[in-house]
């Protein structure tokens, strides 16, 4: 199986601790962290992705706001920027240890963090890096 997610998403997965919009969006997204961390690729898709799921029948769904596809636009260029591959919709990513290694090297940091602006988890996000990346549920396959 393959997890799809938007580019902003491929930054919010290095932090994901289990807190999330509301309790149908967080028990999602615990699922989504344990199938990448069992090594489960990830196809980069444009607009609402699979963690965007439980939120698209809430009011105010925020999923499909311009900021959002900004947020994307501004992750999108970051990663391709650290990874030298293609980070946009299509492209195919392995989240294996080397891939989240640069990431959160990058992400600690701040390199990769231009899409983060502005965002309501961002500092939440920091002190998850600044923690070392403490009690992150998305963990290379073991």
């Amino acid at each position: 199986m393959t997890v799809r997610l938007r580019p902003h998403h491929l930054l919010c997965m290095l932090t994901f601790v289990g807190k999330g919009y509301t309790a149908a969006f967080t028990e999602n997204y615990i699922r989504i962290a344990a199938r990448l961390s069992a090594g489960e690729d990830i196809l980069v898709v444009e607009g609402p992705d699979d963690v965007c799921g439980p939120m698209l029948d809430e009011p105010g769904m925020h999923c499909l706001n311009d900021s959002v596809t900004d947020r994307d636009i501004r992750a999108s260029a970051a990663v391709e920027a650290l990874l030298g591959v293609a980070a946009n919709a299509g492209a195919q990513i392995v989240p294996d240890a080397d891939f989240l290694e640069r990431m959160r090297a990058a992400f600690g940091d701040g390199s990769i963090r231009q899409a983060c602006q502005r965002c309501e988890w961002s500092p939440l996000c920091t002190g998850i890096a600044d923690s070392g990346f403490s009690g992150v549920l998305v963990d290379a396959a073991r």
